[in-house]
């Protein structure tokens, strides 16, 4: 089998969904730590626990955008590179 081109809207979507998922895990272990921090007593906790509450916000949305418009470029560069030198070949059984 040979993959001679790709969907670029389609990968483009799924990269996008699937670094959104990286981004809310990303988002979540910013939420931990800044709770840990709101537990040491020095001050910051509150600033610590807000930027984690952010991050659990803002990564999925921005790892979101940027995996799409990684995913999108990614496979228009395939496409063309493909278009000139063949596809990938896969062997399956």
């Amino acid at each position: 089998m040979v993959i001679k081109r790709i969907n670029v809207l389609k990968l483009a979507i799924f990269q996008g969904a699937m670094m959104a998922a990286f981004g809310l895990l990303a988002g979540l272990f910013f939420l931990v730590f800044g709770s840990m921090l709101s537990r040491m007593g020095d001050g910051m906790g509150a600033a610590g626990m807000l930027g984690g509450i952010g991050a659990l916000i803002f990564f999925p949305i921005l790892y979101g955008i940027f995996g799409f418009i990684a995913g999108a470029v990614g496979a228009f560069i395939y496409n063309l590179v493909a278009g000139v030198v063949g596809g990938i070949e896969i062997d399956v059984e």
